[in-house]
Parts: C-alpha cells; structure tokens; sequence
C-alpha cells in the first residue's frame, strides 16, 4: 500500500488544525503555509471532507476551518480512506471487487490478512495520537 500526497497532505492538514485549535477557524492559507502544501492542493482535499463531520468551516472574515470532532475521535484510517478512497492492500479485498479467481485464489488470504492488518493499526491511531508523539 502507498499513501498518496493526497492522503499525506490531507493528514497533515487536519493535524496542523488540531494543533492551532484554540485559535479558532484557521485560513487555508494559514494551513498551507505552516505545511509548504500549496493552498491549490488543499482547496481539492477540502471537499472530500465536506460530506463529514470531521471539519466544519466558516466563511467570512473569520471564516477558515476547524476539527468538528475532538482529535481523539477521528483515526488515520478514517482520514486516510475519506482522502484515498479505500486503503485496502489490493483491490480483491475490497467487498466490490468482482474477480473471477476470488474463491479460487491460493493468495487472497495473505491480502485479506495484510489489510486487516494495515486497517487495524490505522483505525486505532488518532489525530490525538500523533499530538501525544509530536509533544514527547
């Protein structure tokens, strides 16, 4: 599996909000900034989130975006597949795959394996996770 700057950057993002949280809605800008992400790129993972309720925004002169969940409720693995769309290792683990070897494939339980794997530690790591690690 490879995160693609997408998913990177989406990550980054909401971290970098969990860490300024106090200040309110924070400019994309601001976010961008403090990351070396382009504003550009950020705006095209913006909405991914917005059928979520992991960032709520604002518009105005005030207006910016913040976490809508506190950073322990919302995991990688959450925010990894809301910005890749899925995470799985390869595309026959994932329920909508149609494979004419599924049930015959002597190597699909090493993939469904590894993917719950890779899902288990993801979905238990949350943004609150990686602040504890930032601050030690």
């Amino acid at each position: 599996m490879k995160v693609s700057t997408k998913g990177r950057y989406a990550l980054r993002m909401l971290v970098d909000l969990c860490e300024h949280e106090c200040e309110g809605y924070i400019p994309l800008k601001e976010v961008a900034d403090r990351q070396e992400i382009s504003k550009k790129y950020l705006e095209q993972i913006i909405p991914l989130f917005n059928s979520t309720d992991i960032l709520i925004s604002a518009r105005g002169n005030q207006g910016g975006y913040r976490l809508g969940r506190l950073p322990k409720d919302v995991s990688v693995g959450e925010v990894l597949t809301i910005a890749e769309g899925s995470i799985s290792p390869v595309s026959c683990v994932d329920e909508e795959m149609d494979c004419e070897r599924l049930k015959n494939c002597p190597t699909r339980k090493v993939w469904q394996n590894l993917d719950t794997v890779i899902k288990d530690y993801l979905y238990h790591v949350s943004l609150q996770d990686i602040l504890n690690d930032k601050t030690k």
